[in-house]
């Protein structure tokens, strides 16, 4: 079921699996700008919980007319959610940049969630979001042909003036690299919507991303975290930023997996999600 949700004038295009009686988790996607409905995330958890996905502030079927990218308004999409619903508590799920946005939430909001979940996350924010960054061109400069990586570069020159068309190409180059090494088929990546990626969401957010205080360490938790990592993934030395910001959490590294575990191996990738959540006590 789909819904377009109310934010002060901003929409939020919403995509609910119900699953009555059941506790609910929230999807977050990577990005910024990069939407996708994660719905192989989804289907393996519809049968265990109330699934919600949404396209990002401004991406796709969200138009954001405040053109408003601060973190808070982000944080405040999700409050949105949860109130429309009326879900005093959450799981929460989040991959890449989706997984940074989720450690933000669980710093100013701790006492809203039931469980975390950082699949291939973004490191940090401020200093933290530079190093992310500075690993992920280094993975695709590896990845590429001298052609393809000059070409990267000129639509990422071109996309930070603007222009959504270069922004497109670029990621449809980095989904290629994230992919070369492995078996996704082209249907799979198409589910990116890379036809709908906007210059303004990932100009916008990134310059709030560097600019956002550092995280800090938590270490009383009350709820159980669950962080992923394919074994080859983009993310390099940042990563510590994760697990040490997390102390509690659980750390698993997906064999045979880059920076997307459910197309480059969805068995591993199920298995230890199947598994945190048959640790924790879920209604």
């Amino acid at each position: 079921m789909n819904l377009l949700l109310d934010n002060n004038g901003d929409k939020l295009y919403t995509t609910i699996y119900p699953n009555k009686g059941k506790e609910t988790v929230i999807l977050l996607h990577g990005g910024p700008g990069v939407p996708d409905n994660l719905l192989a995330v989804a289907k393996l958890l519809t049968k265990r919980f109330q699934v919600i996905s949404f396209h990002q502030r401004g991406t796709k079927l969200s138009p954001n007319k405040s053109n408003n990218y601060s973190i808070d308004k982000y944080l405040s999409d999700i409050e949105t959610i949860k109130n429309h619903f009326s879900l005093s508590k959450i799981h929460l799920l989040g991959h890449s940049w989706g997984g940074l946005y989720a450690q933000i939430y669980s710093e100013k909001y701790p006492k809203n969630l039931l469980s975390l979940v950082l699949c291939s996350s973004g490191s940090g924010t401020n200093i933290e979001w530079k190093q992310t960054e500075k690993e992920a061109m280094q993975f695709n400069k590896s990845k590429s042909s001298f052609g393809q990586w000059s070409k990267m570069g000129w639509n990422s020159f071109v996309g930070a003036m603007g222009n959504d068309k270069a922004y497109q190409n670029l990621f449809k180059q980095v989904i290629k690299n994230y992919n070369v090494d492995f078996n996704s088929s082209n249907k799979e990546i198409s589910g990116f919507s890379l036809e709908n990626v906007k210059a303004k969401p990932i100009n916008k957010t990134r310059k709030e991303i560097i600019k956002y205080p550092l995280l800090q360490k938590q270490i009383h938790i009350k709820y159980p975290i669950l962080i992923m990592y394919g074994e080859n993934d983009i993310y390099r030395k940042s990563k510590k930023f994760v697990t040490n910001r997390f102390p509690t959490a659980k750390v698993k590294y997906i064999n045979k997996s880059g920076h997307l575990p459910w197309l480059h191996n969805p068995n591993e990738f199920k298995t230890i999600l199947n598994s945190f959540y048959n640790s924790i006590k879920i209604e």
